[in-house]
């Protein structure tokens, strides 16, 4: 069963977030950005190419061109595979834990496994930015020498910045699995 919703980012781009819900235990929560639009790729690459051209013209020599095109195209494939990220998703499953999964704009993927023993809580922080106060989600790891203290803080969905309105939905699911995780050993 997945069901999905829109939201907007924190810069007021639209983004949605799906939640897919595997058993009583595990659950996928995916925010997607917006996807990567054509006409501002073909802008700024007319743009580069148009001062290109203006160099050309003046110094007449070809290689001001050969180096543009260059120049664009590895700009673009490095754009794509390590900076664009369409999807970020969270799956949480209740007894192994916590999967992070980046999906870049090339189809590239990075993903972090973090184990349930090593998981703390999850919680929405805040911090101000530019004059504006932002809140994201992070997973706080448990420090192995301080069983009261942590050890770590992982941010969560760093691409699309969701409001906090999008992040308390996703914030009820963790908590819903981990509360689950906390009375699974007392019940049984």
């Amino acid at each position: 069963m997945a069901e999905e919703r829109r939201f907007r980012s924190a810069s007021g781009a639209p983004i949605a977030l799906r939640r897919r819900q595997h058993s009583a235990s595990c659950r996928e929560l995916a925010v997607r950005g917006p996807r990567l639009q054509l006409r501002s790729l073909s802008a700024a690459t007319s743009a580069v190419w148009l001062a290109a051209y203006g160099l050309f013209a003046l110094s007449e020599n070809s290689m001001v061109l050969s180096a543009a095109i260059f120049i664009t195209l590895i700009g673009l494939i490095i754009y794509l595979h390590f900076v664009k990220i369409d999807q970020e998703s969270l799956l949480v499953i209740g007894s192994l834990g916590i999967q992070v999964t980046s999906s870049y704009a090339s189809g590239k993927e990075s993903t972090t496994f973090i184990e349930m023993g090593q998981v703390k809580d999850v919680v929405i922080n805040e911090a101000i930015h530019m004059q504006k106060v932002i809140y994201y989600l992070c997973i706080l790891l448990q420090d192995p020498e301080d069983p009261q203290g942590v050890s770590e803080v992982v941010p969560l969905f760093q691409s699309s910045q969701p409001r906090l309105d999008c992040l308390i939905e996703v914030y009820k699911n963790c908590q819903e699995i981990l509360e689950q995780r906390k009375t699974a050993p007392q019940s049984s």
